[in-house]
């Protein structure tokens, strides 16, 4: 039976620790919401009324605090932390078992407990909202910079492609011209391999400002992944690699421009076969299922570092060296899987590489 005085004092104890709990929040930053949860499971330990023997357990998706256990088994006071709605964790508070039971707990402790749990739930609210906010920022800031960038891209791609049919035209003309002298004939061989190369470099700029036409049928994409695989073989070959594919049907239909896919698959499995190392396997999985199709490609390379990560589908940016690559291959993916209406990310793999996966909506 508690007293007048002793209801006045656990009342102000409890009064104490939601002001603390609300002024940690409040004041919180989003960086360094572990310390301000720390924080709130000491402040409540010190409330209850048997503060010296009082247990609690804070669980959250970001971390789980638990103050020093005193006892072998506890009673338990238990209430949900709630984010938009859906349960992400809990706060329990515990006495001794058995020296106490849960009618040792006052009314206005689960009162307590319930408040604070609101408290802390909105605090992770407010700081997924800032994330998704930040998230958004950065697609709109990309989006803007892509657009831009396909604007340039698509007027000097189509200034280059004039001069660069007539330099192969005069090049093929001129070696017919110079038929017998061999030096004169590997020196226009060159000129006709950069032009080449050169050529396919534009061809990429203007898969990147969207300028090459879709043709769009609906297509068993499987044999158009195996084909692509098969046309890669003597390039795996040559660098000890191997590639397997792997699907749960043989027939996954999709409304889908052949050589545009064609082009995805060539871009990402030559990236994956270049930071692979020997006797490596990268792995082809194509799934269908009920919304969507998914396409993932893994290696067992070096793996994306973690500065780099945001950047990796920005034109022109490539960690092979100069004169290895362009920059444009995973730009180029970017921008015909999002012509698709799809979606492509990646992620690490076990215990190196990396996963890229592609999803194409089935509604195409």
């Amino acid at each position: 039976m508690h007293t007048v005085e002793q209801k006045l004092k656990e009342r102000i104890k409890e009064l104490t620790c939601l002001y603390e709990v609300t002024s940690l929040i409040v004041n919180s930053d989003y960086e360094q919401i572990e310390e301000v949860l720390r924080a709130i499971a000491s402040c409540m330990q010190r409330a209850w009324q048997f503060n010296e023997e009082t247990y609690v357990e804070l669980k959250t998706p970001l971390i789980t605090i638990r103050t020093e256990k005193k006892a072998e088994e506890y009673v338990f006071l238990q209430s949900p932390i709630k984010v938009f709605n859906e349960e992400r964790g809990y706060i329990k508070v515990g006495y001794p078992s058995p020296k106490y039971t849960l009618d040792d707990f006052l009314v206005e402790e689960k009162q307590l407990l319930d408040n604070i749990c609101l408290e802390v739930g909105n605090l992770l609210e407010r700081k997924e909202i800032k994330e998704n906010q930040e998230a958004i920022r950065r697609q709109v800031e990309q989006g803007d910079r892509l657009r831009i960038l396909g604007e340039i891209t698509a007027g000097i791609a189509h200034e280059l492609n004039t001069p660069l049919a007539n330099i192969l035209g005069f090049t093929e003309l001129l070696k017919e011209r110079v038929e017998g002298d061999p030096k004169a004939e590997k020196d226009l061989d060159k000129i006709i391999t950069n032009t080449i190369f050169s050529r396919e470099v534009v061809k990429k700029l203007m898969f990147f400002a969207c300028e090459m036409p879709q043709e769009r049928t609906r297509l068993n994409i499987v044999p158009v992944i195996e084909d692509a695989i098969d046309l890669l073989r003597t390039t795996l070959r040559q660098n000890d690699i191997n590639c397997k594919l792997i699907t749960n049907k043989k027939e996954i239909v999709l409304k889908m421009d052949k050589i545009q896919l064609t082009q995805v698959l060539f871009n990402l499995i030559v990236n994956a076969i270049y930071f692979s190392p020997p006797q490596s396997t990268i792995l082809v999985e194509v799934r269908e299922k009920e919304a969507d199709v998914v396409l993932k490609i893994s290696d067992e390379g070096t793996g994306i570092p973690k500065d780099k990560a945001e950047t990796v589908f920005a034109p022109f940016f490539t960690t092979k060296p100069v004169g290895e690559g362009s920059g444009l291959g995973l730009s180029v993916v970017h921008g015909i899987v999002k012509s698709h209406q799809g979606t492509i990310a990646h992620s690490p793999n076990t215990p190196k590489g990396t996963i890229f996966t592609i999803k194409f909506p089935k509604t195409l």
